[in-house]
């Protein structure tokens, strides 16, 4: 048997698992070693294990020739913060009018900020959100009909599982009483403590995408009936969408461990990031139907049939929640890595090795969303109880990359 240790964001609880030989082997050759490390940093403040070393996956196709790289160095400057005074900010969702609406993951709240001013006015709170450790109110999305029905998308942990739930939003109504009662459009997600997932997305063909958790239950990655690590794609309704890869289920793509950021290139390509476990984080291209790897593969070389990250890095140094793409780069939030990875690409291949931007700054990172063009929003998380920064305020800035 080999200890193994599972990543919580503030926690480390061993567990022990069987390892093949195989894959001992492959993580050796890749790695070199495994360090131990949490989602986020230790609560004590002090990284575990060696200095990190980024790495950039050299296996997925690299797109047509005529696609074009973008420099393989790029930029990021802050412009100015948008709004302080945030508590456990969670998810991002830009409105039509260039303002912000954005959920707290403890409180069950969701409040818009005034992009221009910073002004906060809070929408209400989402009933049936149980807040612990992981869980809680996560990622929010507006409807691809949102000019019409005024419908908010929200994913959060209740008493017996996560589940998403839409809600009319109506601001002409007084201050905390904006929102309407919760349509729950699907359920039955597995919640735990730990690895909860909770980034929802609408795609270009307006079907609902979901990032999902295993619930540290790693044995769901690998099960398609059950709905946990996985990426789930199902139209507004919370159907199973046409065209999914396996008949009648709303599984898109299996073999994840904790999925907490989705994003498409401007090809409508889709890529996620994940936690590992001890070894890499992942950015992942995702194919219909693919199979990622976890448990039993974590970063590349994991074996035949398992689908190769785009690419991966030490826990140390990333520990990945939203992603966002502009400017031909994939722009990934770290938490305990502390960082904005710029992941520039060609096709679904990195076009160079990513690139740390804002080390240590801003403390923890959360979500990254584009704001328009070369512009995007980020937000911190210094207040959900994990990291150097804990009790720390936490903001939205806007930022100008390249």
């Amino acid at each position: 048997m080999t200890g193994r240790t599972r990543r919580v964001e503030g926690t480390k609880i061993v567990q022990r698992r069987a390892v093949p030989a195989v894959l001992t082997a492959a993580l050796l050759l890749t790695a070199g070693c495994s360090s131990g490390s949490s989602d986020g940093a230790d609560p004590s403040g002090t990284d575990r294990g060696a200095s990190p070393t980024s790495t950039a996956a050299q296996s997925s196709p690299a797109g047509s020739p005529t696609e074009q790289a973008p420099p393989a160095k790029g930029s990021v400057k802050v412009l100015r913060t948008v709004a302080t005074g945030l508590n456990s900010p969670w998810g991002l969702a830009p409105l039509p009018g260039g303002d912000l609406l954005v959920s707290s993951r403890d409180e069950a709240t969701i409040t818009r900020v005034d992009a221009k001013t910073g002004k906060k006015t809070e929408l209400g709170e989402v009933p049936g959100v149980s807040a612990s450790g992981e869980g809680g109110l996560l990622g929010i999305a507006l409807s691809p009909d949102y000019a019409s029905d005024r419908m908010v998308y929200a994913y959060f942990t209740s008493a017996s599982d996560n589940r998403i739930v839409r809600m009319l939003y109506d601001e002409k109504k007084p201050s905390g009483e904006q929102l309407g009662a919760p349509d729950t459009v699907f359920r039955g997600i597995p919640k735990g403590v730990i690895h909860n997932g909770g980034r929802i997305a609408f795609g270009p063909d307006k079907m609902l995408y979901a990032g999902t958790g295993e619930s540290g239950d790693t044995g769901l990655s690998q099960d398609r009936k059950s709905l946990g690590g996985k990426i789930l794609r199902m139209t507004p309704d919370g159907e199973p969408a046409s065209g999914n890869p396996f008949p009648d289920s709303p599984v898109y793509s299996y073999g994840h461990r904790n999925v907490q950021g989705l994003a498409w290139d401007d090809k409508q390509r889709l890529f996620a990031s994940e936690f590992g476990q001890d070894t890499w984080d992942e950015l992942n291209a995702i194919k219909p139907g693919d199979n990622y790897g976890w448990p039993e593969a974590e970063g590349r070389g994991g074996g035949s049939g398992f689908h190769d990250p785009v690419a991966q890095w030490s826990t140390d140094e990333a520990s990945p929640s939203g992603i966002a793409y502009a400017e031909g780069s994939v722009w990934m939030a770290g938490l305990r890595g502390e960082r904005l990875w710029r992941i520039p690409l060609k096709g679904t291949a990195a076009a160079a090795d990513p690139q740390a931007f804002l080390e240590g700054e801003y403390g923890r990172l959360r979500t990254v969303a584009p704001a328009g063009g070369d512009k995007l929003w980020l937000v911190t998380s210094n207040t959900d109880g994990r990291g150097d920064a804990k009790g720390d305020d936490d903001r939205i800035l806007e930022l100008e990359v390249e």
